[in-house]
Parts: structure tokens; sequence; C-alpha cells
């Protein structure tokens, strides 16, 4: 993997991903107002408590999207260049596979291999936040050694 190529191509997948997140969450918040609105015209009292439960998910959908935004705001500050220690912008290969520590938008793939992304705050990237390469880190029990840093 030569790097800054790909970290900038990695970049723009989880960009994509974080921007399909965002539109799914204001099309669900969309949805269920409208969903919100029907019972209000249509029924009383008696569905006073279905209408606070659509309420309790559009604030639970907000919240989602508030976190996915201020992920994206985040990957704005990431630059693709090289790393050599681990830490917000870093992509790391252990035995156990590649993470690039950036935004927690799972699994993605690029030039054909997985690579798996984790937020910064995540245990993982606690876990070795400030080391370089050859030096390991355990965690739940597992110890993993970092073969490279991008």
């Amino acid at each position: 993997m030569n790097s800054v190529m790909d970290k900038s191509k990695l970049l723009d997948i989880i960009k994509n991903k974080l921007i399909d997140k965002i539109q799914k969450f204001e099309q669900l918040i969309e949805d269920t107002r409208a969903s919100n609105n029907d019972t209000k015209s249509s029924m009383g009292d008696k569905y006073e408590t279905g209408r606070e439960m659509l309420q309790q998910e559009i604030n639970n959908l907000q919240r989602q999207l508030n976190e996915t935004l201020n992920q994206q705001a985040l990957l704005q500050k990431i630059s693709p260049e090289s790393c050599s220690k681990v830490q917000s912008g870093a992509l790391v290969e252990t035995e156990k596979g590649l993470f690039y520590i950036v935004a927690s938008v799972g699994e993605v793939i690029c030039d054909n291999r997985k690579v798996m992304t984790v937020s910064g705050e995540s245990p993982l990237a606690k876990a070795m936040a400030g080391l370089s390469n050859g030096q390991s880190f355990s965690l739940n029990s597992i110890t993993q050694t970092i073969k490279q840093i991008w």
C-alpha cells in the first residue's frame, strides 16, 4: 500500500460513507416527522403516547445525525500525510488487519483490502495511541504488534 495516494482514496471513501449516513438520518427524521403529523391530525388523546414515542425516535435520530456531522467535521481536519506514530489520521497495520483512526464508519474496502475505521475515542485507538512500528499493545487480552503506520 503506497501511503499518500491510498490514504487520500481511503479518506474519500469514508467521506462518502458519512455523506450517505447523514442523508439517511435526515430522510428518517423527515419520514418520522411526517408520520407524527399524520397521527396529530387524525386521532385524539389515545394516541398521545404514540406521538411521544415518535418524538423520542426523532430525538434519537437527531442525536445520531449530530454525531455523524461531528465525525464529518473531524474528518475535514484529517490529512492524508503519512504518520510516524499512532494518532488521529494514522493508518495502522497489525497482524489482525488494517485500522484507520479517523471516524467510525465500519469496514471499508480500498484497493481490495479491508480497512476497519475506528474513532480516535475508541478503546482500540486509545490502546495504540503514540506507539510506533514494532511496538505491541493489548486490548481485551489480545496482544497485537504494529507492523506499519502510514
